[in-house]
């Protein structure tokens, strides 16, 4: 699956300014199912090992992406210390079938990690994400 650059960047960069807890936000895609725009979120239950999409600025976005004819596609969360694929706690909170769910793993500082999955029913499948 195609995953823009700048939204590969954006991702890391909010997950970088979060630290030490995890970052969040939704991502934007338009009718033909290419992402457009990461919304960077604030964590509303700031934790180096959870995190709660802020209920206001995730329905902001909604509202923004509508606007614009796209809808979201997917949610992304930092893991500031751990490795690239979801948690347990990320599979029982993950809701949405259809949403890609991106993890960025700062484990490796030097080299974060961007990786996609769907979860659906308790099973994750990954995704490879492309530039």
């Amino acid at each position: 699956m195609d995953l823009p650059a700048e939204i590969r960047r954006a991702m890391v960069a909010h997950a970088t300014f979060c630290l030490p807890d995890e970052a969040c936000g939704l991502l934007a895609a338009d009718a033909s199912g290419l992402f457009r725009l990461a919304y960077c979120l604030s964590n509303a239950t700031p934790s180096p090992s959870a995190y709660t999409l802020e209920p206001a600025e995730h329905f902001r976005a909604l509202r923004h992406t509508e606007s614009l004819g796209w809808h979201l596609a997917g949610v992304f969360h930092s893991h500031p210390g751990g490795p690239g694929v979801p948690s347990p706690t990320d599979v029982a909170q993950a809701l949405e079938p259809d949403w890609l769910y991106v993890v960025v793993s700062l484990e490796d500082r030097t080299a974060p990690e961007v990786r996609g999955f769907w979860i659906r029913g308790g099973a994750v499948f990954e995704e490879p994400l492309v530039d």
